[in-house]
């Protein structure tokens, strides 16, 4: 198996998701690829004071600053993509930003309007501890906002809202080092993008942001021609997951419980209602984020909660 490598510049990253861009790489499945991404915002170089206006790598910006697309040999749609993610390394600064934009969210709790308010932090990957212009450190626990493919509908498509296909800026804490990511294929070869480093994140990604940073990442890819699980799903040191994404919550948390019914189906040889039972003693419903104008679910069983 082959090892690659692939580093964020003008010739390697894109801002939308769509299944005619050409790809940057093409793999065989087995083999893993290291992949430098910038921060979300695709920023060359640090903020020397909150809210600095910075050089980016991409002028005009309309979404993600995302690595890829990389090709996978032999992935049709009817088939999962794995993404084990093997390793991830934060860069050694970050930031957050809160009431930067005019959501119900922050209309609610009365910061529509407001100035932005920046922490900016410096992290340590090996002591594993980021710390704001405060004095505040927290513990980091890195993944990627963004794992996932085009839809297959022509043109251009946003990379804000995630999709319980092709994945995208799910934006789940869960998904650190050591996790599988399972996403249907949704268009020949997949055309695989990945970025948004967070090197923490609480669930629910309530300001909008997490400590966005740039991001080393590890990951191995691979094919399932019969996945237990028709949606996005995950196997993480956490436990088994499942993905909801929607406008509604209620459909959101549906989506993501239905999607852990059919797979405690398969795992313990139930019929759907004794599934369902037996979820209520063991799966945990969590938000996601309220970050990309639609609300994330995943449930999350956790591995020897029923044994």
């Amino acid at each position: 198996m082959a090892e690659y490598r692939l580093d964020a510049g003008p010739e390697t990253v894109t801002d939308v998701f769509c299944n005619t861009t050409p790809p940057v790489l093409t793999v065989d499945p087995g083999d893993t690829v290291v992949v430098r991404s910038l921060d979300c915002s695709g920023h060359l170089e640090r903020q020397r004071v909150p809210g600095e206006e910075r050089p980016t790598l991409l002028a005009g910006r309309r979404g993600h600053c995302l690595v890829g697309p990389i090709a996978v040999r032999g992935a049709a749609p009817g088939m999962a993509l794995s993404v084990r993610l093997e390793s991830l390394r934060p860069d050694a600064w970050g930031w957050t930003v809160a009431a930067a934009a005019d959501s119900p969210l922050n209309r609610r709790l009365g910061l529509a309007g407001r100035e932005p308010s920046w922490l900016l932090w410096e992290l340590d990957a090996d002591a594993g501890t980021g710390t704001n212009q405060y004095g505040h450190t927290v513990d980091l626990a890195p993944f990627l906002g963004v794992i996932g493919m085009p839809p297959p509908e022509p043109g251009e498509h946003s990379t804000v809202p995630p999709r319980v296909l092709g994945g995208g800026n799910m934006d789940c804490r869960e998904l650190v080092a050591g996790a599988t990511l399972f996403l249907p294929v949704t268009v020949p070869d997949a055309l695989l993008c990945v970025g948004d480093g967070h090197a923490a994140q609480g669930d629910g990604e309530v300001s909008g942001t997490a400590v966005e940073c740039g991001m080393t990442t590890r990951l191995t890819v691979g094919l399932e021609t019969a996945p237990p699980v028709r949606t996005a799903h995950a196997v993480t040191p956490a436990g088994r997951i499942t993905f909801g994404f929607d406008p509604d919550l209620n459909e959101a948390s549906a989506q993501a419980l239905d999607a852990m019914l059919e797979w405690m189906c398969a795992l313990y040889g139930l019929e759907r209602a004794a599934a369902l039972a037996l979820a209520s003693t063991a799966v945990d419903l969590r938000v996601t984020q309220v970050a990309n104008r639609t609300w994330g679910v995943h449930a999350v069983l956790r591995h020897a909660a029923v044994r």
